[in-house]
């Protein structure tokens, strides 16, 4: 009979534990995705809040380390490590002149590189007002009124109407031909030059500082250029008019006319 008597009751207490464990069990598997997304939301925050304290840049030629990271770093709130990343990898990379591409390098989360990759250029034009730079295959890739270093202008050309990321519309393709083969030797010689006319006759003068050089033809054009590299490492202060349009690749013992100025 006591057995029978208790067995209500106990069977009643055991029914309200088993509903708290229950609820407690509904309770923190509610609570759980909740508290792992408050986690991963505090990580986040965290991270974006790690500012990148180091940044290393190369590839460039045209600008110095410090504008470019200006322009590719400049609006990225606190320079915070994850929001640089994201832009990065989810946004249009930004539009910088004479810049065809650049990547982003984390070394680890407050040390990043800036590679840079520059558009070729070869030379340019001066067309109404603006420098038109074009590169090694004759198309326009840049217009600025900026003039750049080590890239030579070129002057003796007819041409039309230029439209930017198009061929340089030349009137005579065969000296346009000859520009490009000339700019790459040059190019290949790391002869830098500041100026390349050509005239009716096609040949190609270059201006270097105060030296004029007489190339003459397209004929032997990469030999006329290394006989003009050595010339310029033994005397890299010559001023005059050299003429090398007598370049004769044959001649062991070549002797060129020079007008002093």
């Amino acid at each position: 009979m006591y057995n029978e008597e208790r067995t209500p009751a106990f069977r009643a207490e055991q029914d309200t534990g088993e509903k708290v464990r229950h609820y407690v069990f509904l309770h923190r598997k509610k609570a759980l995705p909740a508290a792992i997304a408050a986690g991963i939301l505090l990580f986040l925050l965290l991270i974006a809040a790690v500012p990148i304290h180091e940044v290393t840049v190369s590839g460039n030629r045209h600008y110095r380390a410090e504008e470019l990271e200006e322009r590719v770093f400049g609006d990225v709130p606190g320079r915070s490590a994850l929001l640089t990343y994201l832009q990065f990898r989810f946004r249009p990379h930004k539009s910088i002149p004479f810049v065809e591409d650049y990547r982003i390098a984390f070394h680890d989360p407050v040390r990043v590189e800036l590679i840079v990759y520059e558009k070729s250029l070869v030379g340019y034009v001066s067309y109404m007002g603006s420098n038109m730079y074009f590169d090694k295959d004759g198309m326009v890739v840049e217009s600025t009124q900026e003039t750049i270093e080590d890239v030579p202008l070129v002057t003796g050309m007819s041409f039309g109407h230029i439209v930017l990321n198009q061929a340089l519309p030349v009137d005579d393709p065969e000296v346009f031909g000859e520009i490009l083969i000339l700019t790459q030797v040059l190019e290949t010689s790391d002869i830098k030059t500041d100026r390349i006319s050509f005239n009716e006759s096609k040949e190609a003068t270059l201006y270097i500082g105060t030296l004029t050089v007489r190339l003459g033809s397209s004929d032997n054009m990469s030999g006329k250029l290394m006989e003009l590299k050595d010339i310029l490492a033994d005397y890299p202060d010559l001023s005059g008019t050299l003429y090398l349009d007598s370049y004769d690749g044959s001649n062991n013992n070549p002797m060129y006319r020079f007008e002093n100025k």
